[in-house]
Order: C-alpha cells, then sequence, then structure tokens
C-alpha cells in the first residue's frame, strides 16, 4: 500500500509512532533528514504482537535466523553489551534494574517505509492506515521523577578517571571509555512522548525508539556503529567532542579548537587502529581502509570527530561472524579492547544494558544497519525505573574535571526533556 505524504497530516508521525506503542514489539527508527556521510537510518517503523523468545546467544540468532521464512520486510532488533561476555571470557556483576534479553530480533507483521514522497505500508496493512489516522495524541505532561541521583557521585568519578590515569601509565590500556549511570526510581512518563521530544531536542541520524515488552529504548544517537551494503561494511567511530558556540564566530572557533586538539585526536586515532583491526578479520585481505579521519560533523549542541572506516566482507562470513568480530564497539570500550573491558566492569557501577549496545534492522537481502546507543533513556514502564548514561574516552591527557563535564554535555538533552537541572 502507498499513501502519497502530501495527502497525510503534519502529525502523522507522532500517531503512528503512538500507535506502534502499543504494540509488545515494536522498533522505529529515524534519521531527520540530516546529511551524514554513507547515509544514515532508513525511516523505518515495524511492530509485532508477538515475536519467538529467543535465549539470546548468538548461535541462536545464527539458527533463528536461518530458520526465518523469506520475507519483503526487515527483521529489527538489538544487542546489548553484555553480548561481549559471550564473545570474549568476561562477566557482567555490577547493579541493574533492567532485564532486557542479552539479545533480540523480531521479524514485524507490519511495516512502514517513509519515502520522500509516498509512505509504503506493508504486511498485514488491512486498516493500518485508518488506526492510525484515528489514534489520538495524548495530552503531553512532564516526566513524573521523584529523584534523578548519580550511580556513581562525582568525587567518585574524579578518583576513577584518576586510578584509569594509572592503569595507562602502567601500560593496562591506551583508553578507557568510562561511563556512568543517572537514575530515577518510581518514574512515570510517556514514552513516546519524551522521545519525540528528545529527538527534537537533539535531532541525530540514528535515532530510534524501542520497546520490547516493558522496557522502552529513547535513543538519539548521532554514531553509526555498522552497516553493510552488498559487500561493504562501514563503521564510523565517535571520539571527540565540544559544545557548538552560540554565534557564527564562536562555532566556527569551536570547531578549529576541536580539530587541532591532540588528545581528541589521538582518542579518535586509537579507536580508528582498533576498528581497522576489528574489520580485518572478516574482511577481504587488504581492502580496510580509512576514507575520512577526524571529520567533523555538528549536531544541536555539539561538534563530534568521526572517521570512517570501511571494508570489503569476506564471501561466506554472515552477521553473527560480524559481530564476533566487531561487537562490542570500541568507541565505547578502549583499547586494548578485551582488557579496557575487564577495568570497565571494575571501575563502573551500574551493568549498561542496552547502553553500548546497538539497535539496527536486516534487509531481505542481508543488508543491515546497526546504531551505537548513547545519549539515550532506558525506562521500565513495570517499575518505573528510569536511566541513562553517558561516558567520555580516558586517556593518560584526560583532565578529570573536563571528563566530568563533557559526561554533562552529552547529557544535555536528555536532562532538557526530563525537566531536570544538573
Amino acid at each position: 500500500m502507498s499513501v502519497p505524504l502530501t495527502e497525510l497530516p503534519p502529525d502523522f508521525r507522532a500517531r503512528a509512532l503512538h500507535w506502534a506503542a502499543g504494540f509488545a514489539h515494536c522498533a522505529y527508527f529515524e534519521p531527520n533528514d540530516l546529511a551524514y556521510p554513507g547515509g544514515s537510518f532508513q525511516r523505518l517503523l515495524a511492530v509485532a504482537a508477538a515475536a519467538p523468545a529467543m535465549p539470546g546467544t548468538l548461535d541462536e540468532l545464527r539458527a533463528w535466523l536461518a530458520a526465518t521464512a523469506p520475507s519483503a520486510g526487515p527483521l529489527c532488533g538489538f544487542v546489548t553489551y553484555d553480548v561481549k561476555n559471550e564473545i570474549e571470557a568476561l562477566t557482567s556483576s555490577n547493579f541493574t534494574a533492567f532485564d532486557w534479553p542479552d539479545l533480540h530480533f523480531f521479524q514485524p507483521e507490519i511495516w512502514l517505509y517513509w519515502h520522500p514522497d509516498h509512505l509504503e505500508i506493508h504486511g498485514q496493512s488491512a486498516g493500518v492506515l485508518e488506526a492510525i489516522l484515528a489514534t489520538a495524541l495524548p495530552v503531553s505532561s512532564p516526566p513524573q521523577l521523584p529523584a534523578l541521583r548519580p550511580r556513581m557521585p562525582k568525587a567518585d568519578y574524579l578518583r576513577a578517571v584518576a586510578a584509569i590515569r594509572e592503569d595507562i601509565l602502567n601500560g593496562e590500556v591506551y583508553e578507557l571509555n568510562l561511563c556512568q549511570e543517572f537514575y530515577a526510581e518510581q518514574a512515570q512518563l510517556q514514552p513516546v512522548d519524551v522521545f519525540l521530544q528528545l529527538n527534537a531536542a537533539s535531532p541525530t541520524p540514528f535515532a530510534g525508539f524501542y520497546r520490547h515488552h516493558h522496557h522502552y529504548l529513547l535513543c538519539a544517537s548521532p554514531e553509526r556503529f555498522l552497516s553493510r551494503r552488498q559487500h561493504t561494511l562501514t563503521s564510523q567511530p565517535i571520539k571527540g567532542t565540544i559544545r557548538r558556540g552560540l554565534t557564527p564566530a564562536t562555532d566556527e572557533q569551536q570547531r578549529q579548537t576541536l580539530l587541532h586538539d591532540e588528545k581528541e585526536r589521538a582518542e579518535n586515532l586509537m579507536i580508528v587502529d582498533l576498528v581497522r583491526n576489528d574489520l580485518a578479520r572478516v574482511a577481504e585481505t587488504g581492502t580496510v581502509q580509512v576514507p575520512e579521519l577526524f571529520g567533523l560533523y555538528p549536531f544541536r549542541h555539539v561538534w563530534q570527530m568521526i572517521s570512517t572506516v570501511q571494508a570489503q566482507v569476506r564471501a561466506g562470513v554472515d552477521l553473527v561472524d560480524i559481530l564476533r568480530a566487531t561487537f562490542p564497539m570500541g568507541s565505547m570500550t578502549g583499547a586494548p579492547k578485551i582488557r579496557a573491558m575487564q577495568l570497565i566492569e571494575q571501575y563502573e557501577r551500574s551493568r549498561r544494558s542496552l547502553y553500548s549496545g546497538s539497535i539496527g534492522y536486516i534487509s531481505p537481502t542481508g543488508d543491515f544497519e546497526f546504531n551505537v546507543v548513547i545519549r539515550s533513556l532506558q525506562y521500565r514502564a513495570d517499575t518505573g525505573y528510569l536511566s541513562f548514561q553517558v561516558g567520555s574516552a580516558i586517556t593518560y591527557d584526560s583532565v578529570p574535571e573536563r571528563e566530568y563535564e563533557e559526561c554533562l554535555l552529552k547529557a544535555q538533552a536528555m536532562l532538557e526533556v526530563l525537566k531536570v537541572k544538573w
């Protein structure tokens, strides 16, 4: 079914998402019409009332993909950070209030694709357009948060950064991504409304809304983890952040400051090298390349330093092979990756759950697109637990107070939509 966009009301996307959020499995991918090297998410909304319970291992994902009947539609899913424990000999024992499966994918019953001039509705499409148009938008109300608290107090965070600098001096790692959680208990909010507000406050090319039963992800990610377009794999790690200027002149000054910041460039280069090594494990020999190094891209609140790494995938390599070679993404771990993940478990207070993981979709051709889950809220509607995590890359040149300020800068849009001052 195809419908010209000119025939749809201006609030159609909001109505569609409110309608879709009534399903136990709902995935929405939003590119915000932003120009991005190599493209961004396709605007896609997919739902299913039920999906098979997957025990949640990569081998079971491979078996499920092989057994899933061919379809004209995408397969949508997520991979949490804890899948690292299957890939490497690692564990996770820090606190968590979430109960996401380690990974889960579903085959939608209904899916909507947006194109520049028309909307396509697929699957069990009878009555879907009418149901969406009949969906009433609820009266928006601010989130009710009894309190927002840090799992790691600031003084403890500063001490952790200092300790990591000592680890670097002692040769344990070159760089480590240290994250911290801010949380509220017994929170009440409308997940779709908060996502739409977050997306308006911080439009990004890899944003998404995801529901898995009582769990919700409200994601405003600027970062691509990995895409496959025919034989080409592309990863675009982000390392390097600075606040936008308030005037064109100060904004350009900030851009130049980031461009020439040796610490930020060193962070970025270390992760680019890590990604090159990861991709080489599944690439045709000699095909790994870096088309862009230290690219600077503006977002609503920040400039980001983004590099692009590409490779031609070897014949016979599937999605699970690629995940085993590349996950978790280097931009959220550090280098060397395994030791960095061990130290992350030591220094952080919370399990990351879907933060530092990925949401994405697989096309019927086998191409795929996955983001890095950052700048995101996780919410449990059954318990009222609300959480976001933010982090930064620690190197020997890190100044603890500046790293803490970078965390708050990355939290800015989320604090805005939660109506919280920090």
